[in-house]
């Protein structure tokens, strides 16, 4: 299938309704139908202050970024965005095009569009 692999980027303490935003992203997606997401937590980095976050120092605890994807087709990608907007919700993302599928699919797996180019 073609589709898109769409990545969020947000500290791990930033929330959205009290809930912290990558636990809540999940939870959007899978209720709009998404067939999966996960999360990635950061062992380092920095973003547009130029300021390094590393792991290790205890002091930092909150201030690394957490990376939540999703690999999506393009209606459940623009149902993810239209959430986003009426939300409001400030968020770093990258949207890159994705062939997928299941190897050996069985009778849950939604039907193959055809081969990846």
């Amino acid at each position: 299938m073609q589709g898109s692999f769409f990545r969020f980027y947000v500290h791990e303490n930033h929330r959205h309704h009290g809930k912290l935003v990558w636990e809540w992203l999940l939870a959007e997606g899978n209720k709009l139908g998404i067939r999966g997401g996960s999360a990635f937590k950061a062992m380092g980095g920095f973003g547009r202050h130029h300021v390094l976050h590393e792991a290790r120092f205890f002091e930092l605890a909150g201030a690394l970024t957490v990376e939540v994807e999703f690999i999506v087709t393009p209606e459940e990608a623009q149902k993810l965005l239209d959430l986003l907007h009426r939300e409001k919700v400030r968020l770093f993302y990258a949207y890159t095009p994705a062939c997928f599928g299941v190897i050996n699919p069985d009778q849950a797996d939604p039907p193959s569009v055809g081969e990846c180019d």
